[in-house]
C-alpha cells in the first residue's frame, strides 16, 4: 500500500491518456513489437474501448513489481555498466542491505561504473505492464554516501527502441534521494503501457557517484496472446482479510473473530504503548480466561519492531483462520484449541507500526518505525540475565550451585527511571502472570529462524552461544523452517549478504550477532518458556498483494510449531497428604543444566527430545522425589507425576503455626530424625578422634613430633 499516492488520481491519467497518440506510438515502433493485435483491434476501432476495458481489468492501485520481495529475477535487472559483482545490477534492489565490509559481493547498491548521465539500470518485467511510478534509494552502507538526486525514465516493449517519460512537451526529469536511506517515490506524469523500463540517472550526490536501489510500480496488462497468462496467480484459497490493518483495524478485526468465535475466544489487554495504545491478545481455547490443569500455554509474538508488519498480519490471518476452521470442524484445529491455550499478540509496538503504517508498505525503509515512541528497540530491552548467571558461575566456588533459572530481574531495572519502555514492561508482566511453556516472536527482513541464547558470553560480536537445551532449540527452529515454504526453496535468492541455506535456515541467535537483553533470552532464564526468532521475509512490510502468498508460506510452519508444546514431559506435583497441587517444585533433568518450576495448580510441563530420562523433583519443606520418563517421537507428552512427602519439620512447623497439638506418629518421627543426626555426629567425631590417633602413631614411628 504506497499511501503518499494519490489514489484517487491514478485513472484520470490514464483516462487523460490521449490514445490516438499511443497508436502514433505504435506505428513508429517504440511499442509495437509485442503489443497484442487484440489491443491495436481496440485501439484502432474504438479507443474508448479499449481505456474502459483496461480500466475493468486492472487495480486502481498498482502494487511493486517485485524487487524488494525477490519476485523479480536477477536475469530481469540488467545496468550499463557496474563497478563490480558486488555493485551490480541485481543489488539495485529496494532496501537491500550490505555487509560490514564494502568490496565483497553483497554491496548495498548498484553502482555504475561511469559517473555520466549515460547510466541505466533496466528492469524487464516479462509480461505487458501498466508502469505507473518508481521508488528510489540511495546505496547502504556503512563507509560510503551515494544516491541520485534527479533521474529520467525510459519505457520500451523490446528493449531496443526507448521512449523517454514525458511531461507535456519536456522530457520528464523526477526528484530523488537527499540521502541513501529514504525512499521516494516519482509518479509517472501518465501511467504507461511497456515492458521494459529504464531508470536513467541525471544527478547525483556531488561527493558521490550513481548508486540506487529501486521498486518499480506496475500491473499486468492481460495479454490473450501470453501463452503464460492463463496460468492461476499465486495467492490463497482461505477467505481471510488480507490486507494491512492500523490500530483501529486490527481491534475492529479482533472483534469481529470474537464474535464469530465467542464459545473459544477472548480479547484482553496486557498494557499499553507510550502513546497509550492498548496491546490487545487474541485467547483461543475451549475454555477461555482459564488456566486448565495439565493444558499447556503458548503464545505468538508480533510487531516487536513496528515496520516488520508481516508478522503482525500473519497473526490476524491465524486467529481468523483457526476460528474459521473450528466452526467447520477441522480436527486439527479442534485438537490444537481442546488441548492448548494460545495467546496470539500482533502488535507490541503499535506505536511504531502507525508511523509505518503512515509511510506505507515501500515508503518507510528499512528503519521507519522500528523503534518505540521513545526510540527504544525492544528486543534489547529486556533484563540481561544471561550476564548475570555468567558472572555468578564464574565467581562461584561450585558453578553448578549457580540458580540456572528463574533468575530475578536486578533492582536496577525495576525503578521508575530505568530506561524501560511500558511496553516491555507490560509483556514482563504478562510472562509472570501465565506459565507459558512455548514462544515465538515473529520479525521480518531475512529468511532464518534463530534460536538462543542471543546475547554471547564474551561480548564478541558474533559467536556460538548454546543453551543448556541446545538439541531441543534446534529441533524447534528447524521444525518451522522446514515447513516454511520460501525457506526449504533450493533456487531461493538469498536476502541481503548472508546465506543460511547452508544452515538449513536455522541459526544460534550469538552466532548470526549479539543481541544482549532479546525476549528469547530473558523468556528462557525468568521464565519456564522457550522461545525462538522467526524472520519471516526478505520484505519487512510486503505489499498488500503479497498478503495472501505470505500466508500460504507460513500456515503450515505456524501450526506445527504450535504443535510442538506438546512434546516432552508433563504431570502434576501434589502433596501425598492433601493431594493438593504444589506450587512452585523444581523439576530437574539429569544432564540438563536448566530447571522448570510448577504453576499455580502444580502442573508443569517440561519440552526434551524423544529419549530416557531421569527427573528429580523437590519442593521446599519436602522430600525430593525421582523417577524415570520416556519421551517418545510422536506429539504427545508423557504423564510423569510425582507425589512429594513433606519433611517433619516442615510439617512441625505449620502445626506450630496454626497452634495446634503434634500427632504422636510425628512425635515418633522428629525423635527418630534427632537420634539420626545424633547418631551421625557421633560417628562424625569418632571418625575424627580416630584419625588424630592415627596421625600420632605415625609421628611417633617416623622419631618424633616435627614442627
Amino acid at each position: 500500500m504506497i499511501r503518499d499516492i494519490p489514489h484517487n488520481n491514478h485513472w484520470d491519467l490514464i483516462l487523460h491518456l490521449p490514445c490516438v497518440c499511443l497508436l502514433r506510438e505504435t506505428r513508429k515502433g517504440v511499442f509495437n513489437p509485442s503489443l497484442p493485435q487484440m489491443f491495436q483491434q481496440r485501439i484502432s476501432i474504438k479507443p474508448t474501448d479499449f481505456i474502459s476495458w483496461l480500466f475493468s481489468v486492472l487495480p486502481p492501485d498498482c502494487p511493486p513489481l517485485g524487487l524488494e520481495s525477490l519476485n523479480v529475477d536477477d536475469s530481469q535487472i540488467q545496468a550499463s555498466s557496474y563497478q563490480r559483482s558486488g555493485l551490480g545490477p541485481h543489488r539495485g534492489r529496494l532496501n537491500i542491505q550490505s555487509g560490514i565490509e564494502d568490496g565483497d559481493l553483497y554491496d548495498g547498491a548498484w553502482c555504475a561504473e561511469f559517473k555520466d548521465k549515460h547510466q541505466w539500470l533496466e528492469v524487464d518485467a516479462i509480461h505487458l505492464t501498466l508502469f505507473t511510478g518508481v521508488i528510489l534509494q540511495g546505496r547502504n552502507s556503512i563507509w560510503s554516501w551515494d544516491w541520485v538526486e534527479t533521474y529520467k525514465v525510459q519505457l520500451s516493449n523490446d528493449s531496443v527502441s526507448w521512449k523517454t517519460c514525458m511531461n507535456g512537451t519536456q522530457e520528464a526529469i523526477f526528484e530523488g534521494n537527499q540521502n541513501p536511506e529514504t525512499p521516494v517515490l516519482g509518479l509517472l506524469p501518465v501511467p504507461t503501457v511497456a515492458r521494459f523500463i529504464r531508470i536513467n540517472p541525471q544527478t547525483w550526490y556531488f561527493n558521490g557517484t550513481v548508486c540506487l536501489r529501486a521498486e518499480i510500480l506496475g500491473c499486468r496488462v492481460p495479454d490473450p496472446d501470453d501463452i503464460y497468462s492463463s496460468a492461476p496467480e499465486p495467492g490463497s484459497k482461505d477467505a481471510l482479510d488480507f490486507r494491512h490493518h492500523n490500530y483501529k483495524e486490527m481491534r475492529k478485526l479482533m472483534k469481529s473473530v470474537t464474535e464469530e468465535c465467542p464459545d473459544i475466544t477472548r480479547v484482553y489487554t496486557i498494557g499499553k504503548s507510550y502513546t497509550g495504545l492498548k496491546l490487545y491478545v487474541m485467547e483461543i481455547s475451549d475454555n477461555p480466561g482459564k488456566h486448565e490443569l495439565g493444558e499447556p500455554e503458548f503464545r505468538y509474538v508480533a510487531g516487536m519492531h513496528g515496520n516488520e508488519a508481516l508478522g503482525r498480519e500473519l497473526v490476524l490471518n491465524l486467529m481468523q483462520y483457526m476460528c474459521k476452521e473450528y466452526k467447520k470442524g477441522n480436527q486439527r484445529i479442534v485438537r490444537l484449541v481442546t488441548e492448548t491455550r494460545i495467546h496470539l499478540l500482533p502488535s507490541m509496538n503499535p506505536d511504531g507500526y502507525e508511523v509505518a503504517y503512515e509511510k506505507g508498505s515501500e515508503l518507510a525503509g528499512w528503519a521507519e518505525g522500528r523503534y518505540s515512541f521513545e526510540g527504544i528497540d525492544l528486543n534489547h530491552n529486556f533484563p540481561d540475565l544471561n550476564n548475570i548467571m555468567w558472572d555468578a558461575q564464574e565467581t562461584a566456588a561450585d558453578p553448578s550451585k549457580v540458580s540456572n533459572h528463574y533468575i530475578p530481574i536486578p533492582e536496577y531495572y525495576t525503578k521508575e527511571d530505568a530506561m524501560v519502555a511500558p511496553e516491555t514492561r507490560a509483556v514482563i508482566s504478562w510472562m509472570q502472570d501465565i506459565p507459558f511453556v512455548l514462544s515465538a516472536n515473529l520479525h521480518g527482513g531475512e529468511l532464518v529462524v534463530t534460536y538462543p541464547f542471543d546475547c554471547t558470553r564474551d561480548w564478541a560480536p558474533q559467536e556460538n552461544t548454546p543453551t543448556a537445551d541446545d538439541a531441543f532449540f534446534r529441533w524447534l527452529a528447524t521444525v518451522y523452517a522446514s515447513t516454511n515454504l520460501v525457506m526449504v526453496d533450493p533456487d531461493r535468492r538469498i536476502c541481503h549478504y548472508e546465506d543460511f541455506q547452508g544452515h538449513n535456515n536455522i541459526i544460534n541467535g550469538g552466532a548470526w550477532h549479539t543481541v544482549p537483553g532479546s525476549m528469547n533470552d530473558f523468556s528462557y532464564l525468568h521464565t519456564n518458556c522457550f522461545e525462538v526468532t522467526v524472520e519471516l521475509s526478505c520484505d519487512k512490510f510486503p505489499h498488500v498483494s503479497e498478503l495472501p502468498i505470505e500466508w500460504e508460506n507460513n500456515k503450515e510452519s505456524l501450526l506445527v510449531y504450535m504443535e510442538q508444546v506438546h512434546r516432552g514431559i508433563k504431570g502434576v506435583v501434589k502433596d501425598k497428604i492433601t493431594k493438593q497441587g504444589i506450587a512452585d517444585a523444581v523439576i530437574k533433568v539429569e544432564d540438563h543444566d536448566h530447571d522448570i518450576r510448577s504453576a499455580a495448580d502444580g502442573d508443569y510441563w517440561r519440552l526434551l527430545n524423544p529419549g530416557e530420562y531421569k527427573v528429580v523433583v523437590w519442593a521446599e519443606g519436602y522430600f525430593p522425589s525421582m523417577r524415570r520418563c520416556h519421551v517418545g517421537m510422536e506429539p504427545n507428552p508423557t504423564i510423569c507425576d510425582f507425589t512429594l512427602t513433606k519433611t517433619p519439620i516442615q510439617r512441625l512447623k505449620e502445626i506450630r503455626a496454626k497452634g495446634g497439638k503434634v500427632p504422636q506418629d510425628l512425635q515418633l518421627r522428629l525423635r527418630a530424625l534427632r537420634l539420626r543426626k545424633l547418631r551421625a555426629s557421633t560417628k562424625a567425631i569418632n571418625r575424627r578422634r580416630e584419625s588424630q590417633q592415627l596421625q600420632r602413631r605415625r609421628a611417633r614411628s617416623s622419631g618424633g613430633w616435627r614442627i
